[in-house]
């Protein structure tokens, strides 16, 4: 009877660990040489921190093999997405934003993780669920069917604005915190700053924008003005070609012809390499910026390089990018979420779902992929890590701090955050609109208005033929 009752309860405590096992095995595919293909856009120091839990996991999971694939961009991993889901060849998990999710279920390819979360055996418990911030998770709902989960957050980041600190405080300027003048006397409109910096520096180029796509759709939340409808009609799905639009984009037109600002479209690169910029030109001239709006998550690259004594040649502030309305503050959500991908073996999409809770309730790894990037944690349960407390805590000048502020920053912007509708199309407007604000500001100095005009038309029209 003592034998029996060993083996009974040797049984019981193995099963937690045999449910991912049977999982495995009981759903037409192999326990062993499972192979997980997971495409992101991750940069060499947080692949190193991806590479660090995978072993952790396949240490649980020694049949799995997952495959991280970093692919350029957002944007890139898209349009790869895309082109696999034609030929079959799709990842089991990819880096997403909605409107991308919105484009591929065009497939029927795009899981529905409610099919794993909510499995009595491998599913998400209400702890973890309840552990997600609730306007990160329920993003996964945001397809029109709110049955349906089609997207996990992995971390999340925003726009920030980044400044030189140093150059603001030697010459008496003050943060931006609004886009426009409102009249004589206003020192705090970006439109005031970025005019003063050019005259003290007239060969700097004093404002550095990352995402084209992101300034237009920002200003169209922050002004209230048309952008797209999630509705049927395809042509009343885009909305942007308006007299509001059309205005704030002059104004913009009106910065780029002055010298005052760049997009990293015209500038050929990410602005921050304007913004941190120590180098000479053939002319022997360092043309440089002293603000740059863009990822928080991308904190670390607009700290300068440290000098040979540990010095810098400049401190970093960060701030709230600016608004147009203070009563209605809105900053974009942006970090990726992660999508899963149907396989023809159903072993392999099991398989990437435990790699998936693995990763995603583990606080550890969000708080250690917050702190080497800026990126800002989806679990409720980081903010109490000891580790993390001490990181935002943190008052060193370096990438460290500066990467600890942006979180800061960040979650400091929580309730202004906003997500466009996503819907088949809702990627083709995005690209559009960033393409029209370039075409738009960088036109040549003698356009008419009806040829900036018809920007907006043309656009407007590949958005409706790219979804006929």
């Amino acid at each position: 009877m003592k034998k029996v009752l060993a083996i009974v309860l040797a049984v019981a405590c193995l099963l937690p660990c045999l449910l991912p096992c049977l999982l495995l095995a009981g759903c037409g595919g192999q326990k062993e040489g499972i192979e997980v293909v997971f495409y992101h856009t991750m940069g060499a120091n947080l692949r190193a921190v991806l590479q660090k839990y995978i072993a952790e996991f396949n240490k649980v999971h020694p049949e799995i093999t997952i495959v991280e694939s970093s692919i350029g961009g957002y944007d890139d991993v898209r349009d790869q997405v895309i082109t696999e889901l034609q030929s079959g060849k799709q990842p089991a998990l990819a880096y997403c934003y909605p409107d991308h999710v919105a484009t591929y279920l065009r497939s029927r390819k795009v899981v529905d993780l409610n099919t794993y979360i909510n499995d009595p055996d491998v599913g998400l418990t209400a702890e973890q669920i309840a552990d997600f911030i609730p306007g990160y998770y329920e993003e996964g709902t945001l397809f029109g069917d709110t049955s349906k989960m089609y997207t996990l957050p992995f971390s999340k980041s925003t726009e920030v604005m980044y400044y030189n600190k140093t150059f603001f405080e030697a010459n008496g300027l003050s943060v931006p915190d609004h886009w426009f003048s409102t009249g004589a006397g206003d020192t705090t409109s970006m439109e005031y700053v970025v005019s003063r910096i050019k005259e003290i520096e007239p060969t700097s180029i004093p404002l550095g924008y990352d995402s084209e796509a992101n300034w237009f759709i920002t200003m169209t939340e922050q002004l209230k003005t048309p952008y797209t409808a999630a509705v049927d009609t395809v042509e009343e799905r885009f909305l942007f070609d308006n007299d509001q639009n059309y205005e704030f984009c002059s104004k913009i037109r009106e910065w780029y012809q002055k010298g005052w600002m760049t997009t990293q479209a015209i500038y050929k690169g990410y602005t921050s390499g304007l913004f941190t910029n120590t180098k000479p030109n053939e002319e022997g001239k360092v043309i440089h910026s002293y603000i740059s709006i863009g990822s928080s998550a991308g904190a670390t690259y607009q700290c300068p390089a440290a000098n040979d004594d540990g010095t810098y040649s400049f401190e970093v502030g960060i701030a709230e990018i600016p608004q147009a309305d203070a009563s209605n503050k809105k900053v974009i959500s942006q970090g990726p979420s992660v999508c899963m991908l149907q396989q023809k073996n159903k072993a392999v999409n099991d398989a990437a779902w435990l790699f998936l809770k693995y990763l995603l309730t583990s606080p550890e790894f969000e708080a250690e992929f917050s702190m080497t990037s800026g990126y800002v944690p989806v679990l409720r349960s980081t903010f109490s890590l000891d580790a993390y407390k001490e990181f935002l805590s943190g008052a060193n000048y370096d990438k460290t701090g500066i990467a600890a502020l942006s979180a800061k920053i960040c979650m400091e912007q929580e309730n202004s955050y906003f997500t466009s509708p996503a819907f088949v199309g809702s990627s083709d407007a995005r690209d559009q609109v960033g393409e029209l604000l370039v075409a738009f500001i960088s036109a040549p100095a003698d356009s008419t208005e009806s040829s900036l005009k018809q920007l907006f038309k043309d656009a407007y029209n590949r958005c409706v033929s790219l979804n006929k």
